[in-house]
């Protein structure tokens, strides 16, 4: 793989909530969960697991739980006046609501709890560990989101569930040690791959000190800021 092709995954790799229901292969479940824990792991733990759920039965289950909560973000964007009749991103979210249980594949990024790490860190610093070893789980997830992308395969990342947790665990018969952090539908995608659109860095950067821009050099030939 070429940097431009590493570029190219990362600058197309858009939010894919319109999936077919076509089968994905193992193969390719197992290959993109490898690049998750290809990812970088705080104090080198690697406590992360996955769930891959693909049983109809679990799946509808899982749909339940994220249709109750999308109800209740539909009503806060409603109160912002964005709906699925005017802004597509609602729409497209709306869509992945109420066809989660056809997406082929949900897999269900999770943390092992670590009980001797916690017991041992009791000090002020105690809370920032423990931040630190949840915030392991979202390198590998980027990871999985570009793996996808790069096999052709349709992906996002949702947290909707993750204020679910009891009935998660009881769906995936997860024991108390094992926690939730994130949901990501995988399947071919319906729309096309194409370029997302981001600020551009100088109005997220600073040189130093907050309020300077981090400006774009001269001749810079990466990608170019949105027109």
């Amino acid at each position: 793989m070429t940097d431009h092709d590493l570029f190219d995954i990362m600058y197309t790799c858009r939010s894919m909530r319109r999936l077919k229901p076509d089968p994905v292969p193992d193969e390719l479940i197992y290959r993109i969960i490898e690049a998750g824990t290809q990812a970088p792991s705080g104090g080198g733990v690697q406590a992360w697991r996955f769930v891959v759920v693909t049983d109809p039965e679990r799946k509808q289950h899982i749909a339940d739980l994220y249709q109750r909560g999308w109800q209740i973000a539909l009503k806060q964007y409603a109160a912002a006046s964005l709906t699925p009749e005017n802004d597509k991103n609602v729409r497209a979210a709306s869509y992945l609501a109420e066809h989660l249980a056809e997406a082929p594949v949900l897999l269900v990024p999770c943390l092992r709890e670590r009980r001797l790490h916690a017991a041992r860190k009791t000090g002020p610093n105690a809370h920032n560990f423990i931040r630190i070893i949840s915030g392991s789980i979202y390198p590998a997830v980027q990871n999985i989101l570009l793996a996808c992308r790069a096999l052709g395969l349709g992906a996002t990342l949702t947290s909707v569930t993750t204020q679910y947790e009891a009935e998660m665990k009881k769906i995936l018969d997860l024991p108390e040690t094992i926690t939730t952090y994130a949901l990501i539908p995988i399947g071919y995608p319906m729309g096309r791959f194409g370029p997302v659109t981001r600020r551009a860095v100088e109005e997220v950067s600073w040189l130093n000190t907050y309020g300077t821009p981090f400006p774009r050099p001269a001749g810079y030939s990466g990608r170019k800021p949105p027109a």
